[in-house]
């Protein structure tokens, strides 16, 4: 990512965003991630919470995306009984799998772990995660034979970052733990030498056009 390029874009009320929010987006703007995470701002939805933040992200290799996600932060300053908090997290990622890699039963275990390991690895305090992991195959018939057949891994997630000074969660570093999610699934070596607890993916395919 160009570290000095702002990510996302926002909704919201009409007027000034409440400062928590604010703070927290500007965390998120500053982070600083891996060279193979491109960011790039997406439209935040408008009615899961009264302010929200959304970004995507692709981890890219040359030519070739090996994962894209996308990343939403919400706010409500009144609470939100389901989060059990004022802000939540929302994220999905996709990858390209070979089908033999599809066909693992422990896939979607492994996946899931995956996301509250990358959480936990970055010391982040976080509350009600929830979530499905989806693995689907397509295959080709008729003008479509030649194409080989795809299989793709799909993880829809949600978490509430616990809040820090000021009821501003660390965002910088929950952004910094789900683009550590994206490069594990795309099968990148772990960004810190020496880290034996990450599984990787080998012979991933870049997503096709969707």
């Amino acid at each position: 990512m160009d570290e000095s390029k702002e990510a996302g874009s926002t909704t919201g009320p009409g007027g000034a965003p409440p400062p928590p929010f604010r703070s927290a987006v500007d965390a998120l703007r500053g982070a600083r991630l891996r060279p193979q995470i491109e960011v790039e701002p997406t439209p935040a939805p408008k009615r899961l919470a009264p302010y929200a933040y959304a970004l995507e992200a692709a981890v890219v290799d040359g030519e070739e995306d090996l994962a894209d996600g996308r990343l939403v932060l919400l706010y409500d300053p009144a609470g939100h009984d389901a989060w059990h908090g004022t802000f939540r997290l929302v994220t999905l990622v996709r990858a390209e799998l070979e089908p033999e890699m599809a066909a693992d039963p422990l896939l979607p275990d492994v996946c899931w772990s995956w996301l509250t390991g990358a959480l936990t690895a970055r010391g982040l305090a976080f509350g009600e995660p929830s979530g499905t992991v989806t693995r689907a195959s397509s295959h080709y018939f008729g003008g479509l034979s030649e194409r080989p057949a795809a299989s793709q891994i799909e993880i829809r997630a949600s978490w509430t970052p616990r809040e820090g000074l000021g009821g501003v969660p660390d965002t910088a570093t929950h952004l910094v733990a789900w683009c550590d999610l994206l490069a594990q699934v795309a099968g990148l070596p772990p960004a810190a030498p020496g880290d034996a607890s990450v599984v990787t993916l080998p012979q991933r395919r870049g997503p096709q056009s969707r």
